[in-house]
């Protein structure tokens, strides 16, 4: 796979999960997000939380988690990840 067709895939699998209506659970939420942020930006930088939201800790330890990928590795598992919630 060339590097236009992963990211023309991830591009499309980003579509198709903006346009999802279903509510998903948490765990598959945090998932997609840190795949998504490591594909996107790298590796997350490790930074003092300055504020107590526990939602913003719970992305931010997500996207941490799989920082070991790289960002094509990361696209991957995004692309297989959304289009297996499609066929459920």
């Amino acid at each position: 796979m060339s590097e236009k067709d992963l990211d023309t895939l991830f591009e499309e699998a980003y579509e198709l999960a903006s346009n999802m209506t279903e509510p998903l659970p948490q765990d598959v939420m945090l998932r997609i997000y840190a795949y998504y942020k490591q594909a996107t930006q790298g590796t997350a930088k490790s930074k003092r939380m300055t504020s107590v939201d526990l939602r913003d800790a719970f992305k931010t330890n997500a996207w941490m988690q799989i920082s070991h990928l790289s960002s094509d590795e990361a696209k991957r598992l995004y692309i297989e990840t959304i289009h297996s919630l499609i066929k459920k």
